[in-house]
């Protein structure tokens, strides 16, 4: 049977009142008293009750994270980044997963009043206006991630993708590649943006052509799109050399449809990704990549809407704030020399 107030209270004779104040530590009672209350509350194992003090505090201690999908790994770190400060602050989280699904958006929208969380951290790429406006007319503190309708909202934390994707072009151009592709996510807004501006900027910057059809979009990012659509870009009159995909899941499955194709990475064609998920080192070849920095994200998204819910006691909050971090390029074993350099 859980242990409640009033059973320490009948335990050491004192009111309800006074046990409730000195668990909180407050100072207006004695320091024998308090003493007397904190031992009885450890000897009957008594856990204060988080229900018992939101309706106190006017706060749950919960912070919602909306992701497109848990089974992403590139999301499942910057989540772990996020519970970590969550977690040293004394908040819980409350994960759901949008799939790209507008009613399930708004379901979760839902959810996220009724479970009273604090604030919202924003990961999906797909996260409509619409119900980012109506988590703000609930009042929820919001913060986004990785430029994640960042226009919409004013505070948001997010990599450097431009650049990111300016290192990747400049490798596979340093290694004599001419032809080189861009196979994006259609789904994936602002950031697939960023990353095309990147190659694109690149590309020019070294006086290189970038044909129409060497830019192709897929409506997804995980290896099967990659693996289908890989197709398109192998096939074509002047298949590419090389080819910049959106991120490792594209990629890894980019390498499956070269291997079905008949083609060795990276001797026939080299191959890149972006994020550095976990199995980016496994593949074969092991992908070379652009290494977010998942962790530190998620770990100063969630420092900051901290910040936010304890910014002031007037309600004022912030001045917006945009936070930019930056990557780094890893070179595998899935880029070499353009073919004609053999």
């Amino acid at each position: 049977m859980t242990t409640t107030i009033k059973d320490i209270a009948k335990r050491t004779g004192v009111s309800h009142s006074t046990v409730s104040r000195a668990l909180r530590g407050d100072p207006l009672i004695s320091f024998a008293t308090a003493k007397r209350i904190q031992q009885a509350a450890a000897e009957m194992a008594y856990l204060p009750s988080a229900a018992a003090r939101s309706l106190k505090t006017n706060r749950s201690q919960v912070l919602g994270v909306i992701v497109s999908s848990i089974d992403d790994p590139f999301f499942s770190e910057i989540v772990f980044g996020i519970e970590e400060a969550a977690q040293e602050s004394g908040y819980r989280l409350f994960i759901a997963a949008s799939q790209h699904d507008p009613a399930r958006e708004q379901k979760i929208v839902q959810a996220m009043m009724e479970h009273r969380t604090d604030g919202v951290i924003i990961c999906s790429s797909s996260f409509s206006p619409d119900q980012g406006r109506q988590l703000l007319e609930y009042g929820f503190p919001i913060v986004v991630v990785n430029h994640q309708g960042a226009e919409n909202f004013h505070y948001s934390i997010f990599h450097d993708d431009v650049d990111g994707s300016r290192q990747i072009t400049r490798h596979l151009i340093d290694l004599g590649h001419r032809k080189i592709a861009y196979l994006g996510n259609s789904l994936s807004g602002r950031t697939t943006l960023d990353r095309l501006t990147g190659f694109k900027a690149e590309m020019q910057s070294a006086g290189l052509p970038v044909p129409a059809e060497y830019i192709h979009h897929v409506a997804g990012n995980s290896p099967q799109f990659g693996m289908d659509d890989s197709n398109y870009l192998l096939n074509l009159k002047q298949p590419p050399t090389a080819i910049v995909c959106f991120n490792d899941m594209l990629a890894i499955g980019v390498l499956k449809g070269c291997r079905r194709a008949g083609l060795n990475v990276p001797d026939d064609i080299s191959i890149t990704g972006f994020d550095n998920i976990i199995f980016s080192a496994y593949t074969h070849p092991p992908l070379t990549t652009f290494d977010q920095p998942k962790q530190s994200i998620g770990t100063e998204a969630a420092r900051l809407l901290l910040d936010l819910l304890h910014s002031s006691p007037d309600g004022k909050v912030f001045q917006p704030k945009e936070i930019i971090l930056k990557g780094r390029l890893l070179v595998r074993n899935s880029t070499a020399a353009s073919p004609k350099e053999h």
